[in-house]
């Protein structure tokens, strides 16, 4: 017995019109074609559905049968493509991401373009700030995911690994600074910094430099991580860029990388959120995608 949606719909119809006519129309289909869907329902099922009658048709007991359990598949059809109709409206919409400047410019776009092609209803509004504020913002409910340093106060939010981030340092090759041993912020004083414009991790650094009693001047200021090593490269001054940055760019310019010796320069970066029950579903599916890629972290430099 193979009876499709088709043939359902049009069995009720019939039996809701008393007539194979009214039902034919009400179901869409021509008469002869709704003769023939109702003769090869009854030859499968063996039993006579319908009494054919001068005033129109009655249901026979295999016929009310059919009804009521076409009527229940019909409903649940009709449940579950509502609630498809949900998930795919919960599936678009716009999730708010707040990112450190690393995370922004190294770690984000690979992760979040197979996302956003396999979402194409979503978006995703991404704002660059340091990792205290992105704390603060994701408790006060500002934003549904961030990427911070695990090394801020985190307390009541929920955290998972994502990257490890390095910073280093990075000058031109054969500088000074390739003959000590380990590099500390403090052996750049007085030399010619280079540095971003606007960004979080500059205001980092400076809050680094103050603690130690040094003030950072960039001699100039550039957009990104790559405009810090080509500047450096020509021997301008130095940078201060994460090592994913400063070895994608020694491949192609002479520059030379040293790891800062400070516990801050190893920042271990987590997702954050506030609580999962309270992340829409487009953002938990966000949140997913990107805990199940597998935390980048880097070997000993060279």
């Amino acid at each position: 017995m193979r009876f499709d949606l088709t043939d359902l719909r049009l069995f009720v119809s019939i039996a809701e019109a008393g007539s194979i006519t009214h039902g034919a129309a009400e179901a869409g289909l021509s008469l002869p074609a709704a003769s023939e869907r109702l003769r090869e329902m009854e030859a499968s099922s063996k039993v006579r559905l319908l009494d054919r009658g001068r005033r129109g048709v009655t249901l026979t007991e295999a016929g009310e049968a059919l009804l009521h359990h076409a009527r229940l598949i019909l409903s649940q059809v009709a449940t579950m493509h509502g609630e498809m109709g949900q998930l795919a409206k919960a599936m678009g919409g716009t999730v708010r991401l707040l990112a450190n400047t690393a995370a922004i410019t190294e770690f984000l776009p690979t992760r979040l373009a197979p996302w956003l092609a396999s979402n194409p209803q979503a978006a995703i509004a991404i704002k660059e700030r340091q990792s205290t504020d992105i704390a603060c913002n994701i408790a006060l409910g500002f934003a549904e995911i961030g990427v911070l340093s695990d090394s801020v106060e985190t307390t009541g939010l929920t955290l998972r690994p994502f990257v490890t981030d390095r910073l280093v340092v990075v000058a031109v090759r054969d500088h000074a600074l390739e003959a000590l041993r380990q590099v500390r912020l403090g052996d750049l004083a007085g030399l010619p910094f280079i540095g971003l414009t606007e960004a979080a991790l500059q205001d980092h650094l400076k809050a680094q430099a103050a603690r130690i009693g040094m003030r950072i001047t960039p001699r100039m200021r550039v957009r990104g991580f790559d405009d810090i090593c080509r500047m450096a490269s020509a021997g301008v001054g130095v940078g201060i860029v994460p090592e994913a940055a400063a070895r994608r760019c020694r491949k192609t310019m002479r520059i030379s990388v040293k790891r800062l010796a400070e516990n801050w320069a190893v920042r271990r970066l987590s997702l954050c959120t506030r609580s999962d029950a309270e992340l829409t579903p487009l953002a938990k599916s966000l949140l997913g995608h990107l805990e199940s890629e597998r935390p980048i972290s880097f070997p000993p430099a060279p």
